[in-house]
């Protein structure tokens, strides 16, 4: 959700393909995506696959010329976007990922849950506690205006609210962040799209894919390892 919101940002032109999960990602014909059967996936012009979300977002920050959602290569401000994204897409994602070993357990029990969600609860807590630090007087993470950092966050800053692993009076400054990006067009549009509904947008989504068309875009030699 969040690189969608990151492409209506950017403005540049961009198609979109859903996935079934888990499902499609199963089949033998979707590891010429991501021999890994994950998702997110980018399939760029000439059939180069590029997968992982951090990747994706220094693919897209590549070709960021206006420099909508990012900053100028070897800047501080460069610098400081590639740490809150490195921040963002290990300690603090992976600070959920007790909750959702326990929510997606195939065969429950119910002792070893409770346990991984204690546990969860205390790891989720501390990068909250981290990332509240890092939060500035800004309206977005890193400035004034939303950046691929603000887009990163918001496609993970949900799980907090669906796993109800947080008080959110307890981090006021992620909670303004939260509320503000939630106001965005683009936030908007993101979460429509995966819900699987139509909304307009900036203009930039070029409408959608099917998935056997987005296998057949892909280079035979273009998956990654």
């Amino acid at each position: 959700m969040g690189l969608v919101a990151a492409f209506e940002w950017l403005g540049q032109p961009y198609r979109l393909c859903g996935v079934k999960m888990p499902d499609d990602m199963l089949t033998p014909a979707y590891t010429t995506l991501n021999g890994r059967r994950e998702t997110p996936v980018l399939i760029d012009g000439d059939g180069h696959v590029v997968t992982e979300t951090l990747a994706i977002a220094l693919w897209l920050e590549a070709r960021d010329a206006e420099r909508r959602i990012s900053f100028p290569p070897g800047s501080a401000e460069a610098d400081r976007l590639h740490q809150m994204l490195a921040f963002l897409n290990t300690g603090f994602t992976a600070a959920f990922s007790p909750y959702w070993a326990a929510f997606e357990m195939a065969d429950p029990d119910p002792d070893y849950q409770a346990a991984l969600r204690r546990f969860g609860q205390g790891a989720v807590a501390k990068r909250h506690r981290q990332l509240e630090a890092m939060i500035g007087e800004t309206r977005f993470l890193l400035g004034p205006r939303p950046t691929l950092a603000d887009a990163v966050f918001a496609g993970v800053a949900r799980w907090a609210d669906f796993h109800q692993a947080i008080d959110p009076a307890a981090y006021p400054r992620i909670t303004g962040l939260k509320a503000r990006l939630q106001d965005e067009p683009a936030i908007r549009f993101a979460l429509a799209v995966e819900d699987g509904a139509e909304l307009a947008g900036s203009g930039a989504a070029q409408g959608r894919v099917p998935l056997a068309e987005a296998l057949a875009l892909a280079s035979p030699q273009a998956a990654p390892a």
